[in-house]
């Protein structure tokens, strides 16, 4: 699955002031990614805000981001829940010839236990058909996935490909990268750490501020790839004040905030999220003018 080495850029959904899609504005910003050498689209992801939009509005999404890319990269779509079987039910219901992968978070606000965790994406890998990208980040789902049960799901299912790992526990991502199968992928949900990961043997990222400074970070993980740490690492410091920006108030306020300031989009979210304070905005602001 070398289509899925480096870095995958998780889209945000651009809202027109009056808080509606801007579907102008997401065209722009997917062109804005595959002209500044993004390796992958990742659509419907945490960061796209998909619990706010209604099925038309994803539907149209989906559409305008698969016309706008037109074969040019590769595309994974975000399909996850806390319930299983309606999770099935979106995969099969789903039209997923344009797309390479799904990308599936753990199940959230449940609370399962490992053998629940791992009877979820078990079941949901028995009828996809597409290979999938599990997604580990216990902030937003309260359950981490352990190294063990992503291991064993690995091992156990054929179409489970990789692993998005945002614990935020590095001991964890490198207990996978030691003992991981071979060609399992193993990548960052973490922009800050995702160069020490992909150093340590990581494929790569799926990254949000990527979106933002898609040139400098995709280089990075590039030279991140190629062993390059000394010209990695510069890239990191030169980047690294912004991931601090743009997760300050939250994501996505902060990387709509950066994504405005670049004129790719406004920086509107929709409640319950509340965008990037002035201050914020500001600090952001500064931040590219002196990029």
């Amino acid at each position: 699955m070398t289509q899925f080495y480096g870095t995958g850029a998780a889209l945000v959904t651009p809202f027109k002031v009056d808080k509606s899609v801007d579907y102008e504005a997401l065209v722009r910003l997917v062109n804005f990614q595959i002209d500044n050498d993004i390796d992958y689209l990742v659509v419907m992801g945490t960061t796209g805000e998909p619990a706010t939009l209604t099925n038309v509005e994803k539907q149209k999404v989906i559409k305008t981001v698969i016309e706008t890319n037109n074969g040019q990269l590769p595309l994974v779509i975000g399909i996850g829940g806390n319930n299983t079987q309606a999770v099935i039910n979106e995969i099969e219901e789903t039209d997923l010839s344009a797309f390479d992968a799904i990308l599936s978070v753990s199940p959230y606000y449940n609370k399962p236990t490992q053998e629940g965790i791992y009877q979820h994406f078990k079941a949901i890998a028995a009828i996809s058909p597409k290979p999938i990208i599990i997604y580990n980040v216990p902030s937003r789902t309260g359950v981490s996935m352990t190294p063990k049960t992503i291991l064993r799901l690995a091992s156990d299912c054929s179409n489970i490909i990789g692993v998005k790992e945002a614990s935020g526990d590095m001991d964890q991502a490198f207990m996978l990268l030691q003992n991981k199968p071979e060609g399992f992928l193993v990548l960052s949900g973490d922009d800050m750490v995702a160069l020490p990961m992909v150093l340590m043997g990581g494929a790569g990222v799926i990254t949000v501020i990527g979106q933002g400074i898609p040139g400098d970070f995709s280089k990075m993980i590039k030279l991140a790839l190629e062993g390059k740490s000394k010209e990695a690492s510069k890239l990191h410091f030169k980047i690294m004040n912004s991931i601090y920006y743009i997760f300050e108030e939250g994501n996505p306020a902060g990387i709509k905030a950066l994504l405005k300031k670049r004129s790719i989009c406004e920086c509107t979210v929709r409640l319950p999220l509340v965008e990037a304070s002035a201050e914020l905005q500001e600090k952001i602001s500064n931040f590219i003018d002196n990029y």
